[in-house]
């Protein structure tokens, strides 16, 4: 698997991530094993998690992934460039599952209203708590999960800056903010000889949503503020939208879809239709490859061996430059 540069950093990182959201929930013991295993051997090394996954399963209420990371990678922690994430805790776990709706949908606003928040209190002890669960001293790359408006950047910004000197974390991020948030950020961090984000999660896949503009989302605003700060690497979650580009039965009957349904997208997954049968490959491995070639690093997010072994050959898959073409004439 090929290394990027991640920001302007100097610390190459594989250019696919490995979202550990559901190990130890969802994707069992020896399931995640067997993948993290295969995807280390395979040249992989940035992994993905955060210290509130995966709350939303049964019988769990946070921290799983991050135990079972620490367990997995004992003895290897030196093979792996780590992220996890602080700010969406839970802090009721009662009233977040409640926010479940019957049709299966969230209220995510009632979510929210539950989230641990990025103040300096939490971030020092949540650090910790990752630090711990992971079984390691330090962390390479630490995001503000959700962005936190209720609490001043400043104190945010001089906690995160307080862990980066003291060593425990390398390089922190940020995930699901706006454009002008991240603009602020960045400026504050720089005015004050604090840590700046070098990387930003939000969605990001080839077909382009027609909802409304939302904050963890890419939208053409972010993507061309970071065309022009080669500083923030953009680490893109949701990059296979579940997996939509090839099952159209499947597509259609999942929440996932409502959010980019329209001629546009047709038109799109046409493309990727095309493209992939003269590859050979799957409309899922064709859509990574091309954010591969925009110099994006996506995150995937297998939650069986399966769904890995399906994903896997677009870590090698090479677009000629009149495919990508039709990819983005579409």
């Amino acid at each position: 698997m090929k290394k990027v540069e991640l920001g302007r950093t100097g610390q190459y990182v594989s250019q696919v991530s490995l979202g550990c959201m559901t190990m130890g929930t969802a994707t069992d013991e020896p399931v995640s094993a067997r993948i993290l295993d295969v995807y280390l051997d395979a040249g992989g090394d940035f992994l993905d998690t955060a210290n509130c996954y995966a709350w939303w399963a049964p019988d769990a209420t946070g921290g799983e992934s991050e135990s079972l990371l620490g367990r997995l990678l004992r003895g290897r922690r030196d093979r792996v460039f780590l992220a996890t994430k602080v700010s969406a805790g839970i802090t009721d776990l009662p009233a977040a599952r409640a926010a479940r709706r019957p049709d299966g949908t969230v209220d995510w606003d009632a979510v929210e209203r539950t989230f641990e928040g990025a103040g300096a209190a939490v971030i020092e002890r949540e650090a910790e708590a990752s630090l711990r669960r992971l079984g390691t001293d330090h962390l390479d790359l630490y995001y503000v999960h959700v962005d936190d408006r209720r609490v001043p950047l400043e104190e945010t910004l001089s906690a995160l800056d307080t862990l980066v000197r003291s060593g425990k974390v390398r390089y922190i991020g940020w995930s699901n903010v706006r454009t002008w948030r991240l603009e602020r950020i960045r400026a504050l961090a720089l005015a004050n000889g604090w840590a700046s984000p070098v990387a930003v999660q939000v969605q990001h896949s080839y077909l382009r949503p027609t909802g409304a503009d939302v904050p963890s989302v890419a939208g053409a605003e972010l993507l061309d503020w970071l065309s022009v700060h080669p500083d923030v690497s953009l680490a893109a979650y949701s990059s296979l939208l579940r997996g939509i580009y090839d099952d159209a039965a499947y597509r259609e009957s999942t929440p996932v879809w409502r959010s980019y349904a329209g001629p546009a997208s047709e038109a799109r997954l046409a493309a990727v239709a095309k493209v992939a049968s003269e590859l050979g490959a799957s409309g899922n491995q064709v859509a990574l490859a091309w954010l591969l070639r925009k110099g994006v690093i996506p995150l995937i997010g297998p939650r069986t061996w399966e769904h890995y072994e399906s994903i896997a050959p677009a870590f090698t898959l090479e677009l000629p430059d009149g495919l990508v073409s039709v990819l983005d004439n579409a």
